[in-house]
């Protein structure tokens, strides 16, 4: 029973040391941002599977080449997001 004890109080203890607020914010950006460039690359080939179907179809291809444009915005403006706040909290911290 004292062995249980002493592990949780150990847990418990490592827990709390490691739950300061520059630690949870970094955390929660960092989340937010893989998930943002997850779906930035997910965009990217939903675009490309669009024009190699368009079949030579004008407005599917503008389609899918905007697709394509605006995916690799969004895995751009993440990849600056990371590291500027990767930046900012190593600053701070």
């Amino acid at each position: 029973m004292n062995a249980v004890k002493s592990g949780v109080t150990a847990v418990e203890s490592n827990f709390t040391e490691t739950n300061d607020l520059a630690t949870i914010v970094n955390n929660i950006i960092n989340i937010v941002l893989y998930v943002v460039g997850i779906i930035a690359v997910v965009m990217i080939i939903i675009g490309g599977v669009q024009y190699a179907t368009s079949a030579g179809d004008t407005n599917k291809v503008t389609k899918a080449k905007n697709t394509i444009l605006y995916g690799i915005v969004g895995l751009v403006i993440s990849v600056l997001a990371y590291a500027i706040v990767n930046f900012v909290v190593t600053q701070l911290a």
